[in-house]
């Protein structure tokens, strides 16, 4: 039986100036925690999941709102397995995240197996004040280990109102496994590896300085957004190495704001 469950979470600040979060409620297979925070007045939401999920047929969404000011990292206790149903169907997964003037959101969830069998489609769909901040991760693994890839077709949709007047940061889809287009998994996207990732920083700062376009050793590649936003994009042999990798990038990245 396929499982239909939403999780919100809104972040706020409150009389001291301290983000505080009233609304924390899970549903379903999306149980969520208040974690310790590890900046300042921020604070932090952890996605556990309750039982396995997405299965085929189920509809699973995250509503995320980041108030004025307000500073949220949401992160996940362990990676999300998209694992096939009895009978055929795909899985959704719906991400709605917002951020309001000179709020921060930190969305960095563990990675997404995507496990023989399965069909999962993602959308991830964000709304930003001029002056807010971003940092989102995705990382996809392609297949358990000894085991052939899913279906997995992720759409990411990145606005910035009013100071875009409502146009896109970004707008891509990715598409991977049994029913996507051809050439995937060869030399000109995937070159053999089971790991894919991207990195999205959006700072307004860059709009005065963005870093530039480079390559990030020999499997990942750091993109200026036109807006004030840097993508990167990396592939690896394994999940470990990718985190690595992304990792390094935001170090870089959130170190070149600080100096």
């Amino acid at each position: 039986m396929s499982v239909r469950a939403t999780a919100r979470i809104t972040a706020a600040l409150d009389g001291r100036g301290v983000t505080s979060l009233p609304v924390l409620r899970g549903d379903g297979p999306l149980a969520l925690r208040r974690t310790r925070a590890t900046t300042g007045s921020g604070t932090r939401g952890t996605v556990v999941g309750a039982m396995s999920a997405p299965l085929g047929g189920d509809r699973l969404a995250i509503e995320t709102r980041v108030g004025d000011r307000a500073r949220l990292t949401v992160d996940c206790a362990a990676a999300t397995v998209a694992l096939p149903g009895l009978g055929g169907e795909p899985a959704t997964y719906g991400i709605e995240l917002s951020a309001g003037e000179r709020a921060e959101l930190r969305w960095l969830p563990e990675q997404l197996v995507s496990a023989h069998g399965s069909v999962l489609h993602m959308t991830t769909r964000v709304q930003l004040a001029a002056t807010a901040r971003l940092v989102l991760r995705e990382e996809q693994i392609l297949g358990r280990h000894g085991e052939g890839t899913g279906t997995l077709v992720s759409h990411l949709t990145v606005h910035l109102t009013v100071h875009r007047a409502g146009r896109p940061l970004i707008d891509q889809q990715l598409a991977y496994g049994p029913g996507a287009p051809g050439g995937w998994g060869g030399a000109a996207v995937l070159g053999g590896h089971r790991a894919v990732g991207q990195l999205l920083v959006v700072e307004p700062a860059f709009d005065e300085k963005r870093p530039d376009a480079r390559l990030l050793g020999e499997t990942a590649v750091l993109t200026p957004l036109a807006g004030p936003a840097v993508l990167v994009t990396a592939v690896a042999p394994d999940a470990r190495l990718l985190r690595g990798v992304l990792d390094q990038a935001l170090d870089e990245l959130l170190g070149a704001q600080e100096e």
